[in-house]
């Protein structure tokens, strides 16, 4: 035994040959967990993990928006087959090694040919026009009246606002179906009043239709109003009717620019997907309304065009751009 703390040769631990070996210090270990693998990786989270938490989100939806719009953009240039799946393949392979691209453009030609198509997309822009105009007339004073209130009663009349969506959209439509009716609750209430003598077709009408989108989409109006209305300081309001300005001036020079925000917001969440609508107008509007989504079921569906189909959604999605790329630039100008 070694009577010295320090440690002697003889003292020290030997491998397998014999050979002495030094004991590792408490700086190497550490420097060895340092380069490990997850501790490298806790070093990169701890450094980009704010970076990581907009790339994550925004890539998944870039992928999974982009790998159907391609395979759709693919379908829209091929040929129409009487085959499963019932369109060409966009390679074809030849004699040589190399294959050729087969690519069809008289189905984007087709549209403009038909003017079933383009009375189509002009009947589903004007629709939803008029019902992002009216969901905004709707929805712009609920929305200052729900910010204006105090107290529980805001969080209520919120909740009164989201609480159809705990329902089931179809069941909504279907009830709306009950209520347009010929002998529906509207008509009745209506004869019972003595406003009518016979019912009033409602049901199977562009009315119902309107009708319909509103209903369904003037909460996503409201709620974009609201965020940004919360933000306002109604401070500059009262400053400038101190000033002498009317009510109407007040709102025009003062509430509507700083809300400006919120409406252009709430109408591209009513307008886009409205356009493209399918359930209301095929249940509300029974075939008498023509819009763009029942176009495209027809087409999928009942002529087994699916190259036509494509084409016609990808117009589409590039129609619904042009309002996109426009306020981009209105923002873009007013913050440059």
């Amino acid at each position: 035994m070694c009577a010295s703390p320090r440690l002697a040769p003889c003292c020290l631990p030997r491998d397998g040959l014999g050979a002495m070996t030094t004991p590792a210090t408490h700086t190497d270990q550490q420097a060895l967990e340092n380069n490990s693998a997850p501790a490298r990786l806790s070093r990169f989270l701890q450094r980009h993990w704010k970076s990581l938490i907009v790339v994550v989100p925004f890539a998944w939806l870039l992928v999974f928006f982009l790998t159907p719009f391609f395979i759709v953009l693919k379908i829209s240039v091929a040929e129409a087959l009487i085959a499963s799946p019932p369109f060409s393949a966009l390679l074809e392979w030849g004699d040589g090694l190399l294959p050729s691209v087969a690519i069809n453009t008289e189905n984007y030609a087709y549209l403009w040919e038909d003017s079933l198509y383009v009375k189509t997309y002009l009947n589903s822009l004007k629709i939803a026009s008029i019902s992002t105009i009216i969901c905004l007339l709707i929805g712009y004073p609920m929305a200052y009246g729900i910010i204006r209130t105090q107290g529980t009663a805001k969080f209520v009349l919120l909740l009164l606002i989201m609480l159809p969506f705990w329902t089931s959209f179809l069941l909504r439509v279907y009830s709306w179906m009950g209520l347009l009716a010929d002998q529906g609750t509207i008509n009745d209430i209506l004869l019972w009043l003595g406003l009518i003598e016979k019912p009033v077709r409602l049901l199977y009408t562009e009315v119902a239709v309107y009708i319909g989108i509103v209903y369904t989409y003037l909460p996503f109006m409201i709620l974009p109003l609201y965020a940004n209305m919360e933000k306002l300081d109604f401070s500059l309001n009262e400053a400038a009717a101190d000033l002498g300005a009317r009510p109407a001036s007040v709102f025009a020079t003062v509430t509507l620019p700083m809300t400006w925000p919120g409406i252009v917001a709430g109408s591209l969440l009513v307008f886009i997907p409205a356009t493209g609508e399918f359930v209301i107008p095929d249940l509300l509007g029974g075939g008498n309304v023509l819009m763009i989504g029942r176009v495209l079921s027809s087409e999928f569906n009942a002529n087994r065009d699916w190259p036509v189909a494509s084409a016609v959604a990808v117009a589409l999605l590039f129609v619904l751009l042009i309002p996109m790329m426009l306020y981009h630039r209105v923002q873009a100008q007013k913050e440059g």
